[in-house]
């Protein structure tokens, strides 16, 4: 699938070229040419023989920058100079900081902030610890905790090399829902340590939001961690991505005219994300699922299954779906089982299905194609005859993120004083989203709000700061609760 030049792309080149003829046409004529698109082109210094400018290029990729650059270089009489990935220098020296929220003046500032007046309010949160959400920085901080084991489509790259990422999270929940979030990278992946070490570091956050940790072992210490803590434990890549997927689902059903107890839904990617949706779809309402992995449709009676462990994820999926409609239980590919179906959703692999696949889906068919960046089919193709498509790319109509729903289910859960996540609150998440897009506003082309909605964060904390008083786990006259 062709890729369009992007800002996650971009650079500024500054070169130097004659101040008369025609070298400044030839270098957005060799930008275009090449494939890029120029942004931006400003002059930073002037004379009568020379002109110094900074061009600022989106390219499709790291390599097609390296291209264009030595298309620009070989432009006669101009001279390139720095050339600055505008990506890596938004990244220098990272991206959050902590700040101070009083200013730190005179002696007396200094006596209240620090010693000896501090002492007091320690004594207080000894005495009643409770008061810690009301006299410390735990009543709006939330720990961002991975283990490096599965970041973005990268894979296992580490703690270090998973940072970038957890400070995007940090920024993104301070940017949408007011939250101090912390980036803690772990040089583990042992499963009792993480559980340990988080477990140890809970008493300063009123949330743990476990991210980019492989499958199946992200399984594992979510249930430990919620289990033992008395926050609320919430792995946004299975979790926040279900209750995206329910609520563009829920408005896709609106524009294709069915009922969510009625269509029979097909899911490529039975990993953290496929399961966490597939649960929660069940729990909407759906009420024929069927899953297929790399090894083909999953069913009770499948060779690799047979003796699975009754508590294993993929056993689980194989016990509560694919249970029989009137062709019986499925055993073929995923190419079969889309056949007829009403809804594709993929969390998987790219290219795994073709526009013949998505033509032999039912009437109104829906295809949410979520892996990143390539997609499980090409969407401008599967438009030729779906009635809706999403993606996870921001370069497409209805892109399913994530950023819709962590900051709001974080606001909501620390207004609360929640000490837990449920499924109810999740529910309730996805509905308010849903809600957001109007019954003038929906259309095939916009089931889900934009991430810049500032409606977003606001709604989905309100319906999970509800869901959870009436779930009864919201402390007494909390914020809201």
């Amino acid at each position: 699938m062709a890729t369009a030049p992007s800002v996650s792309y971009s650079m500024t080149v500054r070169l130097e070229v004659p101040a008369s003829g025609t070298a400044v046409s030839q270098l957005t004529t060799a930008v275009e040419s090449s494939g890029g698109s120029v942004t931006g082109l400003d002059v930073t210094a002037s004379g009568h023989e020379k002109l110094r400018i900074d061009v600022t290029i989106a390219a499709t990729s790291t390599a097609h920058a390296d291209e264009i650059v030595e298309e620009l270089r070989g432009i006669e009489g101009v001279t390139l100079g720095k050339v600055s990935d505008r990506t890596f220098l938004m990244h220098l020296g990272g991206k959050i900081e902590m700040q101070s929220k009083h200013p730190i003046r005179n002696r007396d500032d200094l006596s209240m902030v620090y010693t000896p007046g501090v002492a007091r309010v320690c004594m207080a949160i000894a005495e009643n610890p409770e008061d810690a959400r009301r006299l410390t920085i735990k009543r709006n901080t939330v720990a961002v905790v991975t283990d490096g084991s599965a970041v973005l489509g990268l894979g296992n790259i580490g703690p270090m090399a998973a940072m970038p990422v957890m400070e995007g999270k940090a920024a993104l929940f301070k940017r949408f829902a007011d939250i101090d979030a912390w980036p803690i990278c772990l040089d583990t992946q042992d499963t009792d340590a993480i559980v340990e070490i988080v477990k140890a570091i809970a008493p300063g956050f009123a949330g743990i939001n476990l991210e980019d940790i492989s499958a199946p072992r992200c399984f594992e210490i979510e249930a430990r961690l919620r289990e033992a803590l008395d926050i609320p434990v919430f792995h946004d890549d299975q979790h926040g991505t279900a209750i995206v997927v329910l609520a563009a689902l829920t408005n896709a059903l609106r524009v294709a005219g069915k009922a969510i107890g009625d269509i029979r839904v097909v899911m490529s990617g039975a990993g953290a994300a496929g399961t966490a949706i597939l649960k929660l779809l069940l729990a909407a309402g759906v009420k024929n699922a069927v899953v297929a992995d790399i090894h083909g449709v999953v069913h009770a009676d499948r060779a690799d299954l047979v003796d699975a462990a009754s508590d294993s994820p993929l056993r689980w999926i194989a016990d509560n779906t694919n249970t029989g409609g009137p062709d019986g239980v499925l055993t073929g590919t995923l190419k079969e089982a889309v056949v007829g179906a009403d809804v594709f959703i993929g969390v998987s692999a790219p290219n795994v299905l073709n526009g013949d696949d998505v033509a032999a889906m039912a009437e109104g068919a829906i295809v949410f194609a979520l892996a990143n960046p390539d997609p499980e089919v090409d969407p401008a193709v599967a438009r030729r005859t779906a009635a809706v498509v999403a993606t996870g790319r921001s370069d497409f109509p209805n892109q399913i993120n994530n950023v819709l729903v962590f900051p709001g289910v974080f606001r909501g859960l620390l207004d609360a004083q929640s000490r837990t996540v449920n499924t109810e609150m999740m529910l309730a998440a996805a509905t308010a989203l849903a809600d957001v897009v109007s019954e003038d506003e929906l259309n095939p082309n916009y089931i889900i709000p934009s991430v810049f909605n500032d409606k977003v964060a606001g709604a989905v904390a309100g319906a999970v700061r509800n869901a959870a008083k009436a779930a009864g786990v919201a402390v007494t006259g909390a914020t809201g609760a």
